[in-house]
């Protein structure tokens, strides 16, 4: 599975924290995330994830095109809860995108949780069929 990381700066301990205590599950699947939670995430966990330009640098816009062409099947996004924080258009997009390709996403920890148990027990073993780009799809086309 390929899964993005995404914190924005009050939540990037959050994340961190929630990775050390998944690195057993997070370390059999590809990991990628913006450029400084990813820096955070690897410090903290020694995971191996490929970063994406900073968030607000296109970052983000990078994972969402990822999206767009099937290339993420998982999204942790630990979003800020000040409701006077603005919301980007990059933001919004994301989300929108992971409805439209229908990828799992948790903006929480709490949802966090649950989807990564349910990647521990194989209940996302769907996305190897519906996603064009799967390592199970690539071997049918090859038949």
């Amino acid at each position: 599975m390929y899964i993005a990381l995404i914190a924005d700066d009050n939540k990037k301990e959050l994340m961190a924290q929630f990775c050390i205590a998944y690195c057993g599950i997070l370390s059999k699947h590809s990991l990628c995330a913006t450029d400084s939670t990813g820096r955070y995430i690897a410090d903290a966990t020694g995971l191996d994830i490929e970063n994406m330009m900073p968030g607000s640098g296109g970052g983000t816009e990078q994972i969402t095109a990822r999206i767009s062409y099937n290339e993420i099947d998982l999204v942790f996004y630990f979003r800020g809860t000040d409701p006077a924080q603005e919301v980007y258009e990059a933001e919004l997009s994301l989300l929108r995108l992971c409805d439209v390709y229908n990828i799992p996403i948790a903006t929480n920890i709490a949802t966090a949780e649950v989807l990564v148990q349910a990647l521990d027990a194989g209940s996302f073993n769907w996305r190897d069929f519906v996603n064009p780009i799967s390592e199970y799809n690539r071997k049918k086309k090859q038949r």
